[in-house]
């Protein structure tokens, strides 16, 4: 059974980092498409950054958080993590990993187009608030 698990939230300061983690088990990562979504109070979850299956390790990341947000994995510890720099107000809310299986001639970034439409299995969701 495909389980997502995400952990590392927290209360930051603006300006501060943190590093979320989302271990997942069940599946093999060479064949799914993994990435990061944000849900703030009211408003649905949006799209961050995705990381390729297949054995690659191509990324893509929305406009909001490129260069401040990177996704990397570690297969090791059958872990995704984000690592998030320079952390705005903006930036809290419920962050949530997701996964789908990915087609050999796709890249994650052709999902992560489609938002939250574009995966299929999800975690509980970790919270983060960036507050003074």
């Amino acid at each position: 059974q495909l389980q997502l698990e995400e952990s590392g939230g927290g209360l930051v300061q603006p300006g501060e980092s943190l590093r979320l983690s989302c271990k997942y088990s069940g599946f093999s990562v060479d064949r799914f498409a993994i990435a990061w979504f944000r849900q703030a109070p009211g408003l649905g979850r949006k799209e961050l950054a995705c990381i390729d299956g297949n054995g690659g390790t191509g990324t893509d990341y929305s406009e909001t958080v490129g260069g401040r947000f990177t996704i990397f994995r570690d297969n090791a510890e059958n872990t995704v993590y984000l690592q998030m720099n320079a952390l705005k107000s903006e930036d809290s809310g419920v962050y949530y990993c997701a996964a789908r299986r990915q087609r050999l001639e796709d890249t994650c970034g052709s999902y992560m187009r489609f938002g939250a439409n574009g995966f299929d299995n999800w975690g509980k969701g970790t919270p983060v608030t960036v507050s003074s």
